[in-house]
Protein backbone atom coordinates (compact mmCIF):
# COMPACT_ATOMS: atom_id res chain seq x y z
CA UNK A 1 0.00 0.00 0.00
CA UNK A 2 2.58 2.24 1.17
CA UNK A 3 5.01 1.45 -2.70
CA UNK A 4 1.87 2.91 -4.78
CA UNK A 5 1.72 5.65 -2.73
CA UNK A 6 5.25 6.37 -3.10
CA UNK A 7 4.99 5.94 -6.67
CA UNK A 8 1.61 7.48 -7.09
CA UNK A 9 3.56 10.62 -5.47
CA UNK A 10 6.85 10.71 -7.62
CA UNK A 11 4.50 10.70 -10.64
CA UNK A 12 2.50 13.29 -9.48
CA UNK A 13 5.69 15.41 -8.63
CA UNK A 14 7.99 14.66 -11.69
CA UNK A 15 4.95 14.86 -14.39
CA UNK A 16 5.07 18.35 -14.82
CA UNK A 17 8.76 18.51 -15.17
CA UNK A 18 8.78 16.06 -18.02
CA UNK A 19 5.99 17.83 -20.06
CA UNK A 20 7.80 20.66 -19.06
CA UNK A 21 11.34 19.01 -20.93
CA UNK A 22 9.45 17.10 -23.17
CA UNK A 23 8.32 20.63 -24.69
CA UNK A 24 11.38 22.41 -24.24
CA UNK A 25 12.94 19.46 -26.62
CA UNK A 26 10.26 20.04 -29.09
CA UNK A 27 10.74 23.73 -28.70
CA UNK A 28 14.83 22.71 -29.57
CA UNK A 29 14.41 20.46 -32.18
CA UNK A 30 11.83 22.74 -34.30
CA UNK A 31 14.71 25.88 -33.71
CA UNK A 32 17.29 23.50 -34.81
CA UNK A 33 15.27 22.29 -37.55
CA UNK A 34 14.65 26.05 -39.15
CA UNK A 35 18.14 26.90 -38.57
CA UNK A 36 19.60 24.25 -40.64
CA UNK A 37 17.19 23.62 -43.06
CA UNK A 38 18.88 24.82 -46.62
CA UNK A 39 17.17 27.37 -48.70
CA UNK A 40 18.40 28.44 -51.74
CA UNK A 41 19.20 31.60 -53.43
CA UNK A 42 19.25 30.35 -57.38
CA UNK A 43 22.04 27.51 -57.39
CA UNK A 44 23.19 28.53 -53.94
CA UNK A 45 22.35 26.54 -50.84
CA UNK A 46 22.51 28.42 -48.08
CA UNK A 47 21.38 27.74 -43.96
CA UNK A 48 21.70 30.01 -40.93
CA UNK A 49 24.39 26.95 -39.28
CA UNK A 50 26.42 27.71 -42.18
CA UNK A 51 26.46 31.47 -42.39
CA UNK A 52 27.36 31.27 -39.08
CA UNK A 53 30.31 28.24 -39.24
CA UNK A 54 31.34 30.39 -42.19
CA UNK A 55 31.79 33.87 -39.93
CA UNK A 56 33.41 31.77 -37.25
CA UNK A 57 36.16 30.20 -39.52
CA UNK A 58 36.52 34.03 -41.10
CA UNK A 59 37.21 34.91 -37.48
CA UNK A 60 39.53 32.49 -36.77
CA UNK A 61 41.23 33.46 -40.05
CA UNK A 62 41.96 36.36 -39.12
CA UNK A 63 42.89 35.85 -35.41
CA UNK A 64 45.38 33.22 -36.94
CA UNK A 65 47.04 35.45 -39.27
CA UNK A 66 47.68 38.04 -36.85
CA UNK A 67 49.24 35.87 -34.34
CA UNK A 68 51.35 34.43 -36.89
CA UNK A 69 52.15 36.94 -38.20
CA UNK A 70 53.50 38.39 -35.55
CA UNK A 71 55.22 35.42 -34.18
CA UNK A 72 56.58 35.01 -37.46
CA UNK A 73 58.16 38.79 -37.17
CA UNK A 74 60.07 37.93 -33.81
CA UNK A 75 61.69 34.77 -35.13
CA UNK A 76 62.99 36.44 -38.29
CA UNK A 77 63.97 39.40 -36.39
CA UNK A 78 66.86 37.92 -34.78
CA UNK A 79 68.14 37.43 -37.75
CA UNK A 80 70.26 40.20 -38.80
CA UNK A 81 71.41 39.40 -42.27
CA UNK A 82 67.29 40.10 -42.83
CA UNK A 83 66.67 43.75 -43.38
CA UNK A 84 63.10 45.14 -41.38
CA UNK A 85 61.60 46.17 -44.77
CA UNK A 86 61.62 42.18 -45.69
CA UNK A 87 60.84 40.88 -42.16
CA UNK A 88 57.32 43.24 -42.30
CA UNK A 89 56.91 41.93 -45.92
CA UNK A 90 57.20 38.56 -45.25
CA UNK A 91 55.31 39.00 -42.25
CA UNK A 92 52.24 40.90 -44.23
CA UNK A 93 52.52 38.34 -46.97
CA UNK A 94 51.89 35.42 -44.60
CA UNK A 95 48.61 37.74 -43.07
CA UNK A 96 46.92 38.16 -46.61
CA UNK A 97 47.50 34.36 -47.51
CA UNK A 98 46.11 33.02 -43.99
CA UNK A 99 43.14 35.29 -44.22
CA UNK A 100 43.03 34.47 -48.03
CA UNK A 101 42.67 30.78 -47.00
CA UNK A 102 40.33 31.05 -44.48
CA UNK A 103 38.02 33.57 -46.89
CA UNK A 104 38.12 30.82 -49.31
CA UNK A 105 37.31 28.33 -46.50
CA UNK A 106 34.41 29.82 -45.10
CA UNK A 107 32.72 30.21 -48.86
CA UNK A 108 32.99 27.00 -49.17
CA UNK A 109 31.44 26.57 -45.82
CA UNK A 110 28.98 28.95 -45.62
CA UNK A 111 27.54 28.46 -49.48
CA UNK A 112 28.99 25.29 -50.62
CA UNK A 113 30.53 26.73 -53.16
CA UNK A 114 33.41 25.02 -55.02
CA UNK A 115 36.22 26.52 -57.04
CA UNK A 116 34.85 27.13 -60.11
CA UNK A 117 31.93 28.80 -58.47
CA UNK A 118 34.12 30.93 -56.28
CA UNK A 119 36.36 31.93 -59.24
CA UNK A 120 33.34 32.73 -61.14
CA UNK A 121 32.31 34.99 -57.72
CA UNK A 122 35.31 36.76 -57.64
CA UNK A 123 35.75 37.62 -61.65
CA UNK A 124 31.64 39.46 -61.40
CA UNK A 125 32.95 41.14 -57.59
CA UNK A 126 36.30 42.34 -60.09
CA UNK A 127 34.29 43.65 -62.38
CA UNK A 128 32.24 45.19 -60.44
CA UNK A 129 35.10 46.60 -58.29
CA UNK A 130 37.05 48.03 -61.55
CA UNK A 131 33.37 50.25 -62.46
CA UNK A 132 32.24 51.90 -58.92
CA UNK A 133 35.68 51.22 -56.73
CA UNK A 134 38.29 51.27 -59.45
CA UNK A 135 40.03 53.86 -56.66
CA UNK A 136 40.64 51.40 -54.13
CA UNK A 137 41.05 48.63 -56.42
CA UNK A 138 44.70 50.72 -57.22
CA UNK A 139 45.27 51.21 -53.79
CA UNK A 140 45.30 47.41 -53.20
CA UNK A 141 46.82 46.50 -55.85
CA UNK A 142 49.50 49.26 -55.51
CA UNK A 143 50.14 47.76 -51.95
CA UNK A 144 51.01 44.13 -53.28
CA UNK A 145 53.35 45.99 -55.99
CA UNK A 146 54.76 48.27 -52.79
CA UNK A 147 55.54 44.65 -50.95
CA UNK A 148 56.88 42.58 -53.97
CA UNK A 149 59.11 45.58 -55.64
CA UNK A 150 59.54 47.32 -52.72
CA UNK A 151 60.49 50.66 -53.75
CA UNK A 152 59.80 52.02 -50.18
CA UNK A 153 60.25 49.93 -47.15
CA UNK A 154 59.08 49.76 -43.63
CA UNK A 155 61.71 52.27 -41.98
CA UNK A 156 62.38 54.19 -45.37
CA UNK A 157 62.98 57.95 -45.43
CA UNK A 158 61.14 59.63 -47.89
CA UNK A 159 59.85 62.89 -49.24
CA UNK A 160 56.60 63.10 -51.40
CA UNK A 161 55.13 66.29 -52.37
CA UNK A 162 55.98 69.11 -49.44
CA UNK A 163 55.72 65.88 -46.70
CA UNK A 164 58.70 63.86 -45.52
CA UNK A 165 59.03 61.29 -42.88
CA UNK A 166 59.88 57.83 -42.54
CA UNK A 167 57.20 54.56 -43.01
CA UNK A 168 56.27 53.13 -40.30
CA UNK A 169 53.56 50.45 -42.09
CA UNK A 170 52.40 49.46 -45.58
CA UNK A 171 48.88 48.12 -45.13
CA UNK A 172 46.78 46.65 -47.65
CA UNK A 173 45.48 50.51 -48.93
CA UNK A 174 47.23 53.05 -47.19
CA UNK A 175 50.97 53.54 -45.98
CA UNK A 176 51.47 55.40 -43.11
CA UNK A 177 54.08 58.06 -42.68
CA UNK A 178 55.52 59.55 -39.47
CA UNK A 179 57.05 63.34 -39.59
CA UNK A 180 59.28 64.74 -37.73
CA UNK A 181 56.59 66.39 -35.47
CA UNK A 182 55.30 62.75 -34.95
CA UNK A 183 52.36 63.40 -36.90
CA UNK A 184 51.27 60.23 -38.62
CA UNK A 185 50.33 61.12 -42.73
CA UNK A 186 47.98 58.45 -43.95
CA UNK A 187 49.07 58.17 -48.40
CA UNK A 188 46.95 56.22 -50.62
CA UNK A 189 49.42 53.53 -51.90
CA UNK A 190 48.78 54.37 -55.45
CA UNK A 191 50.45 57.78 -55.01
CA UNK A 192 53.68 55.90 -53.78
CA UNK A 193 53.80 53.94 -56.94
CA UNK A 194 52.43 55.84 -59.60
CA UNK A 195 53.95 59.82 -58.66
CA UNK A 196 57.66 60.81 -58.43
CA UNK A 197 59.05 60.62 -54.30
CA UNK A 198 62.54 60.75 -53.20
CA UNK A 199 63.49 58.01 -51.38
CA UNK A 200 66.52 58.42 -49.06
CA UNK A 201 67.23 55.28 -47.99
CA UNK A 202 66.85 53.41 -50.95
CA UNK A 203 69.61 52.39 -52.65
CA UNK A 204 73.26 53.42 -51.59
CA UNK A 205 73.56 55.04 -47.99
CA UNK A 206 75.26 58.06 -49.33
CA UNK A 207 73.43 60.74 -50.44
CA UNK A 208 74.36 64.16 -51.64
CA UNK A 209 72.94 67.69 -49.92
CA UNK A 210 73.29 70.38 -52.49
CA UNK A 211 73.12 74.25 -50.49
CA UNK A 212 72.92 77.20 -53.02
CA UNK A 213 74.31 80.25 -51.70
CA UNK A 214 74.37 83.91 -52.65
CA UNK A 215 77.18 86.68 -52.81
CA UNK A 216 77.60 90.16 -53.91
CA UNK A 217 79.05 91.12 -57.13
CA UNK A 218 81.97 92.64 -55.22
CA UNK A 219 83.28 89.75 -53.32
CA UNK A 220 86.37 88.20 -54.43
CA UNK A 221 85.35 84.60 -55.54
CA UNK A 222 88.44 82.49 -54.06
CA UNK A 223 87.18 84.52 -50.72
CA UNK A 224 83.64 82.75 -51.27
CA UNK A 225 84.87 79.22 -52.41
CA UNK A 226 87.27 79.00 -49.14
CA UNK A 227 84.94 80.38 -46.77
CA UNK A 228 82.43 77.73 -47.78
CA UNK A 229 84.22 75.01 -47.63
CA UNK A 230 85.83 75.99 -44.47
CA UNK A 231 81.85 76.17 -43.47
CA UNK A 232 81.86 72.17 -43.78
CA UNK A 233 84.56 71.78 -40.98
CA UNK A 234 83.77 70.07 -37.70
CA UNK A 235 79.99 69.73 -39.21
CA UNK A 236 78.62 66.42 -37.76
CA UNK A 237 77.50 63.65 -40.40
CA UNK A 238 79.38 65.21 -43.29
CA UNK A 239 81.67 63.21 -44.96
CA UNK A 240 85.22 63.85 -45.54
CA UNK A 241 85.45 61.47 -48.87
CA UNK A 242 83.99 62.09 -50.86
CA UNK A 243 85.14 65.89 -49.97
CA UNK A 244 82.66 69.25 -49.96
CA UNK A 245 82.93 70.67 -53.22
CA UNK A 246 81.91 74.45 -54.35
CA UNK A 247 80.58 75.18 -57.97
CA UNK A 248 80.45 78.62 -59.56
CA UNK A 249 76.89 78.29 -60.95
CA UNK A 250 75.97 81.79 -62.43
CA UNK A 251 76.12 85.12 -62.88
CA UNK A 252 72.65 86.28 -61.21
CA UNK A 253 70.31 89.12 -61.32
CA UNK A 254 71.56 90.51 -58.29
CA UNK A 255 74.29 87.80 -56.82
CA UNK A 256 77.43 85.86 -58.13
CA UNK A 257 75.78 82.46 -57.17
CA UNK A 258 77.17 79.04 -56.16
CA UNK A 259 76.18 75.74 -54.75
CA UNK A 260 78.29 74.00 -52.06
CA UNK A 261 77.83 70.46 -52.47
CA UNK A 262 78.73 67.60 -49.17
CA UNK A 263 77.95 63.86 -48.62
CA UNK A 264 76.39 62.29 -45.68
CA UNK A 265 75.65 58.62 -44.82
CA UNK A 266 73.00 59.73 -43.06
CA UNK A 267 70.57 61.40 -45.35
CA UNK A 268 67.56 60.99 -43.26
CA UNK A 269 69.45 63.80 -41.11
CA UNK A 270 69.86 65.81 -44.52
CA UNK A 271 67.60 68.87 -43.04
CA UNK A 272 69.74 68.86 -39.81
CA UNK A 273 72.95 69.00 -41.95
CA UNK A 274 71.52 71.98 -43.87
CA UNK A 275 70.82 73.91 -40.92
CA UNK A 276 74.31 73.17 -39.05
CA UNK A 277 76.21 74.45 -42.10
CA UNK A 278 74.33 77.42 -42.75
CA UNK A 279 74.50 78.67 -38.90
CA UNK A 280 78.36 78.02 -40.17
CA UNK A 281 78.09 79.88 -43.33
CA UNK A 282 76.57 82.98 -41.99
CA UNK A 283 79.12 82.92 -39.05
CA UNK A 284 82.58 82.99 -41.28
CA UNK A 285 80.49 85.75 -44.08
CA UNK A 286 79.93 87.89 -41.19
CA UNK A 287 83.88 87.53 -39.98
CA UNK A 288 85.15 88.06 -43.59
CA UNK A 289 82.53 90.52 -44.49
CA UNK A 290 81.50 88.18 -47.47
CA UNK A 291 77.95 90.00 -48.13
CA UNK A 292 74.47 88.01 -49.21
CA UNK A 293 72.95 90.69 -51.79
CA UNK A 294 69.29 90.63 -51.83
CA UNK A 295 66.79 91.44 -54.82
CA UNK A 296 67.39 96.05 -55.24
CA UNK A 297 65.42 98.13 -57.53
CA UNK A 298 67.36 101.35 -58.81
CA UNK A 299 66.02 103.92 -60.41
CA UNK A 300 68.62 106.98 -62.58
CA UNK A 301 67.47 109.85 -63.79
CA UNK A 302 69.30 111.13 -66.95
CA UNK A 303 68.47 115.18 -66.46
CA UNK A 304 67.29 117.20 -63.18
CA UNK A 305 66.65 116.70 -59.61
CA UNK A 306 64.10 114.27 -58.12
CA UNK A 307 62.79 115.38 -54.20
CA UNK A 308 59.78 114.62 -52.73
CA UNK A 309 56.77 117.23 -51.74
CA UNK A 310 54.80 117.12 -48.71
CA UNK A 311 52.50 114.69 -50.27
CA UNK A 312 55.47 112.25 -50.67
CA UNK A 313 55.03 112.18 -54.28
CA UNK A 314 57.89 111.71 -56.79
CA UNK A 315 58.84 115.78 -58.05
CA UNK A 316 60.95 116.13 -61.08
CA UNK A 317 61.83 120.20 -61.71
CA UNK A 318 58.98 121.07 -58.88
CA UNK A 319 56.50 119.02 -61.32
CA UNK A 320 54.99 115.67 -60.09
CA UNK A 321 56.19 112.56 -62.22
CA UNK A 322 52.32 111.63 -62.14
CA UNK A 323 51.70 114.46 -63.81
CA UNK A 324 54.08 114.58 -66.33
CA UNK A 325 52.82 111.10 -66.88
CA UNK A 326 49.76 112.20 -67.81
Amino acid sequence: MRSSQSTQFVTDTFAPAAILLQSWQSVLSRGWHYLNDPFHIGSIEVSVTRLIEGALIVAVAILLSRTLSKLLQRRISKKAYLDPGLRYTLARLTQYLIVTLGVLLALKAAFNLDLTSIAVVFTALSVGIGFGLQYIAADIASGFILLFERPVRVGDRITIGDDEGDVQSINLRTTVVATNDRISIIVPNSRLVSQRLINWSYGDPRARIAIPVGVAYSTDVDLATKTLLKATEDVDNVLLDPAPKVQFLKFGDWSLDFRLLVWTNRPRLHTQIRSDINYRIEKLFREADIEIPFPQTELRLREGALHLDTGDKFLSDGKSLDDEAH
